[in-house]
C-alpha cells in the first residue's frame, strides 16, 4: 500500500461548492452544510487500509462533535469502474455497518475532489461556520501497523479550538494514505503519483 499525503490546500480557502448523491441517490449540496459552528468533510473510501484503520474512531468522532452543532460529510470519489468495492452499493453497506450519521456522498466525475484539491483517503476539511478552511490534514498520528492510538488528537484539537472561537492549531500535519484513484486520464495537476 503506497502512501499519499494531504495536499494542504490554502487555509481561509472558501469551501468549494457541490451537490453529490448520497447513498440512496438524494443530492447533498455543500450549501446545505453551512451555518452553524462549522463543517467537516472526510474524503474516504471503502477498501483503502488507512480509512478502515481509522473508520470506528472517526465515525465516534463525528457522532461526538455533531451533538455540539458541527455538520459532517463523507465523500467517496474513487473510480468504481477500476475499483467496484469503491462504488455506491458497498458505500451503502458500509455507512450502514459503521451507523454513519453523516452522508455518505459519491463523486463520479471527481470534481468535487479537485476542487478540494484531495489526494488521499482519509483527507480532512475542517471550514468555520463562513465556509472558509480552518483545518486540513490528518486525524490523529495512527498508520496501520505504527502502533500509535487511534485517538482523532489532531482533528478533534481543531474542532475544540474552532468551537471556542480560538486560532487555527499549528502545526496542521498532512494525512496519510491511499491515493486517490482516479479516472485514467483525469488525474489533477496538483497529484503526483
Amino acid at each position: 500500500m503506497a502512501a499519499t499525503p494531504s495536499t494542504m490546500l490554502k487555509l481561509g480557502t472558501q469551501m468549494p461548492e457541490f451537490s453529490l448523491p448520497d447513498t440512496d441517490g438524494k443530492p447533498v449540496a455543500g450549501a446545505d452544510l453551512l451555518g452553524g459552528p462549522g463543517t467537516l468533510v472526510a474524503f474516504i473510501c471503502n477498501q483503502c487500509p488507512f480509512v478502515i484503520h481509522v473508520r470506528e474512531e472517526m465515525v465516534r468522532l463525528i457522532k461526538e462533535y455533531q451533538q455540539k452543532g458541527i455538520k459532517a460529510v463523507a465523500i467517496s470519489a474513487n473510480d468504481a469502474q477500476t475499483h467496484p468495492d469503491d462504488g455506491p452499493k458497498k458505500m451503502a453497506e458500509i455507512a450502514r455497518d459503521y451507523g454513519f450519521s453523516f452522508p455518505y456522498l459519491y463523486d463520479k466525475t471527481q470534481e468535487t475532489a479537485k476542487a478540494f484539491q484531495a489526494a488521499c483517503t482519509p483527507d480532512f476539511f475542517l471550514f468555520d461556520g463562513d465556509g472558509k478552511l480552518f483545518y486540513r490534514g490528518q486525524m490523529d498520528d495512527s498508520r496501520p501497523g505504527n502502533d500509535r492510538p487511534v485517538n482523532g488528537a489532531d482533528l478533534r484539537r481543531a474542532l475544540d479550538a474552532l468551537l471556542a472561537g480560538k486560532p487555527a492549531p499549528e502545526p496542521q500535519k498532512p494525512s496519510m494514505g491511499c491515493n486517490i484513484k482516479w479516472r485514467s486520464g483525469n488525474e489533477p495537476a496538483y497529484f503526483v503519483v
